[in-house]
């Protein structure tokens, strides 16, 4: 017969397996930011399990849009098919910007002739073209020295994909696809220091935290070169490959009291946050915004499926009115 003091403690146990849960996936971009917050949130809500995947922007999309997930961590804007997904499902939710971020083109540290390249010159290498004809470094520029190039950079389910082709070859989704891809950016980055001869893109926070593995290099955009750092971020002169990160929530999620309660909880933290952890914090100013849309209940998006490149913080301050 079951003692009473082995009964509390199967009790308990059980008890705690049916501990309410914040489900979250979505972007690596958007993932250090929002596994910080959950961390915090966590310690002082010892009842609410947050968990926090990174299957890329799109593959989050899909689970969020099936119902699957509470929260969507986006570094780029819900898309047109994305849109119907979530209206098949009766699926509404709410598009917050939590912080802003960049796209880094980066080389390994032994490069010593790349400091800048133009984005005619990133089309060149990137675009679907390119594929087996465009190997070498000097196809590309014949300043630069003959020997072939390994190319790092988002699986097609990332959000950081998504922007880099439509802000360097014009189109979403349009890109070469013989290159080492991965939604996980920390393989990236391994990949890069290793590797001579790579070129790739990541997002800033993760050239910010490997500064010693990967050497950035300025973009050269309109006739403006420009090293990717938080000013140039900021101020907007780091184009064309500036971005604002997002989280979405459904309006089921929201019906549970522990969903809302850590939403409120994120936004609160999400400057400081951004700033912990190397990204570009909202302007306070752009930070009630969200909150207000957050306590209105401002359902849908306002960018109609498209992101738009190179926007500015105050650009998105003009579409949030919308």
């Amino acid at each position: 017969m079951m003692s009473k003091a082995l009964a509390l403690i199967v009790f308990f146990a059980g008890f705690q397996s049916f501990a309410e849960k914040v489900a979250i996936d979505g972007s690596s971009t958007v993932f250090p930011i929002t596994e910080g917050i959950a961390e915090e949130f966590q310690n002082a809500n010892k009842g609410i399990q947050v968990t926090v995947g990174i299957s890329g922007t799109g593959g989050g999309f899909k689970k969020f849009c099936r119902g699957e997930t509470d929260v969507q961590n986006a570094s780029r804007p819900i898309t047109e098919s994305e849109i119907k997904a979530c209206q098949e499902k009766g699926i509404r939710y709410l598009e917050l910007p939590v912080a802003y971020d960049a796209i880094a083109i980066v080389v390994n540290p032994a490069n010593k002739f790349l400091s800048e390249i133009t984005t005619e010159e990133l089309k060149k290498i990137w675009e679907p073209s390119a594929k087996g004809t465009v190997t070498k470094w000097n196809q590309v520029n014949n300043k630069w020295p003959a020997e072939e190039f390994k190319l790092y950079g988002a699986g097609s389910d990332s959000g950081t994909f998504d922007y880099f082709t439509e802000a360097i070859v014009g189109k979403s989704k349009s890109s070469r696809g013989d290159y080492s891809a991965s939604e996980d950016d920390n393989t990236l980055v391994m990949g890069i220091s290793k590797e001579k001869n790579a070129l790739g893109y990541i997002p800033l926070h993760y050239y910010m935290e490997n500064q010693k593995k990967l050497k950035a290099v300025a973009v050269v955009y309109k006739g403006k070169s420009q090293k990717p750092d938080l000013e140039a971020v900021k101020s907007g002169a780091y184009a064309p490959l500036s971005r604002p990160l997002f989280i979405y929530v459904s309006d089921q999620s929201l019906g549970k009291k522990h969903v809302e309660k850590f939403v409120t909880f994120y936004l609160k933290n999400a400057i400081k946050m951004a700033e912990e952890v190397n990204y570009i914090a909202l302007p306070k100013i752009a930070m009630d915004m969200t909150q207000e849309h957050f306590q209105s209940k401002k359902w849908g998006t306002v960018f109609k499926g498209h992101a738009e490149v190179g926007m500015k913080v105050e650009d998105l301050m003009k579409k949030e009115k919308q």
